[in-house]
């Protein structure tokens, strides 16, 4: 997968998967996102080793001058109700100070190229806060969200 380069809201906005130098900002933004639950750096040093080295799921960062102001992770799986493989766009989140820019719509963008790519049917997800971004890029309700707390 390439570099993205984008101009959205009078900035150049890089987009490209993460590696392993993005760690400790990619844990910041974390921090930021996560409501349910109180991130911890062990578990998610463990996540974010497996998440680079498994072949379905992807990690993307947003750069801008050099600074990731937000990320985005999705996965792939195979399902039987869409005949073949769906994409789920687990988590994504733009810097408070960046949003409103284009940041967001162009890390789902590039999500959903690489979901084409992987020949998915579908990509999905689940909002709390987001509800009319997703449906101003194209988005449409499907479902209810339902949890249950291990």
């Amino acid at each position: 997968m390439t570099v993205h380069n984008a101009v959205h809201g009078g900035i150049i906005l890089m987009v490209r998967k993460a590696d392993k130098n993005d760690l400790e900002s990619i844990f910041e933004l974390v921090k930021l996102f996560a409501t349910s639950f109180k991130p911890e750096k062990s578990c998610f040093l463990v996540s974010f080793d497996r998440i680079l080295q498994d072949e379905f799921s992807l990690l993307l960062v947003a750069e801008y001058n050099n600074r990731i102001v937000g990320y985005c992770l999705g996965f792939i799986h195979d399902t039987f109700y869409a005949n073949g493989k769906v994409a789920w766009l687990e988590e994504i989140i733009v810097k408070e100070d960046f949003r409103r820019k284009g940041i967001a719509s162009e890390l789902t963008k590039y999500f959903e190229q690489y979901s084409k790519s992987k020949e998915c049917k579908l990509v999905a997800l689940a909002t709390r806060r987001a509800s009319k971004f997703y449906c101003a890029i194209g988005y449409e309700e499907s479902a209810t969200y339902f949890r249950k707390l291990l």
